[in-house]
């Protein structure tokens, strides 16, 4: 019980005699490491560049140098194209600009698994894809599975 007592008192004190130091005095917490700069910034871009990857600036200071690479060598890549090259780009960035994290992280993932797969069967895949793109909306709605408990409605 005295142990206890003690031990109190003495957290107390040491509580007290901090808050009693001055600020120089008093230890300070550590500081968060402030993370590095990834280059280039947005504002380090030229007005071309900005111009070409405007659907990706909210997110540019968010994307890992290995991505802003990536973004910039299409930039780069971009005068050459024909117009229908540049309008698929553009609809293909914004469409990844609206996509969250996760959906982002999913994509990535399926990419991987469909580079594994043989090229004849990627053919077959382009394909199955092709034929289900063309298919109207409602078909296309038909064939998405119900959520895992729900029964299919048609």
């Amino acid at each position: 019980m005295l142990r206890a007592a003690l031990l109190a008192l003495a957290l107390c004190l040491s509580a007290n005699v901090n808050a009693q130091l001055p600020e120089k005095a008093k230890p300070k917490p550590p500081a968060a490491k402030p993370q590095p700069q990834v280059r280039p910034a947005w504002a380090e871009l030229t007005a071309d560049q900005q111009m070409i990857l405007a659907p990706l600036k909210a997110d540019w200071e968010s994307l890992d140098p290995d991505r802003r690479r990536k973004w910039i060598g299409i930039a780069k890549r971009y005068s050459k194209m024909t117009v229908q090259e540049q309008d698929r780009v553009q609809r293909r960035m914004q469409a990844w600009a609206k996509l969250s994290p996760e959906q982002r992280r999913a994509a990535r993932e399926n990419y991987r698994r469909i580079v594994k797969v043989p090229p004849e069967k990627r053919d077959k895949l382009r394909e199955a894809w092709a034929e289900y793109q063309s298919l109207p909306p409602q078909e296309r709605q038909n064939l998405v599975p119900p959520p895992p408990g729900e029964k299919k409605r048609r």
